[in-house]
């Protein structure tokens, strides 16, 4: 039986789980297909952030939470997306002192990620916040990957890492770092030797 937190059924990573102290909200605006992929490390961070959660993207109804809370004037929003010529990026020093940062994260694959955006206006007029990663990512669970792409924790792991939330960012990559080790092992049903 599978532990209903980690998701792993022969190597259980919940004491790896941090509890992160985070003022800023984080939307993981997820595609219906990474809902139920054993992949997805967006659990990671709804585990373990205080103001994390999942709005499931619907091309023809925004999810109605997500569009309350932009139109609210205490959150300063970002969309985490790379920047184009008609959408330069913006940086988190535009953000007002008293503003909650919101960062929107689209849980999806590229190609699906490009398309939520082409095809939800209301994502296009967002400010959008590039990240430039310091390393390249350590996720390795999908074929397919391009060079430059980060998976959804590891996003969630640089904007720490940008708002100066060194620790918390710290505590966020190693309980990814346990997850990758991990996952192999257990979906071939060994437990992973210590």
């Amino acid at each position: 039986m599978s532990c209903p937190r980690c998701g792993f059924q022969h190597n259980c990573i919940c004491e790896y789980e941090p509890a992160l102290q985070c003022s800023a909200h984080f939307v993981l605006l997820t595609h219906p297909r990474e809902l139920n992929k054993d992949t997805n490390t967006g659990k990671l961070m709804l585990n373990s952030l205080p103001h994390c959660r999942v709005d499931v993207w619907k091309r023809t109804e925004p999810p109605a939470q997500l569009i309350e809370q932009l139109r609210d004037p205490r959150y300063h929003a970002y969309l985490v997306f790379p920047s184009d010529n008609e959408h330069p990026s913006v940086s988190l020093a535009s953000t007002s002192k008293d503003a909650i940062p919101l960062f929107i994260i689209l849980d999806a694959t590229w190609q699906e990620a490009k398309k939520m955006v082409r095809k939800s206006p209301w994502l296009s007029a967002l400010p959008r916040l590039a990240l430039t990663p310091q390393q390249a990512s350590n996720y390795a669970l999908r074929r397919n990957q391009q060079d430059g792409n980060l998976c959804t924790c590891e996003v969630g792991i640089s904007l720490l890492d940008a708002l100066q939330l060194a620790d918390e960012a710290t505590q966020l990559q190693h309980y990814f770092d346990a997850f990758i080790a991990t996952f192999h092992a257990d979906k071939s049903g060994h437990s992973k030797t210590r």
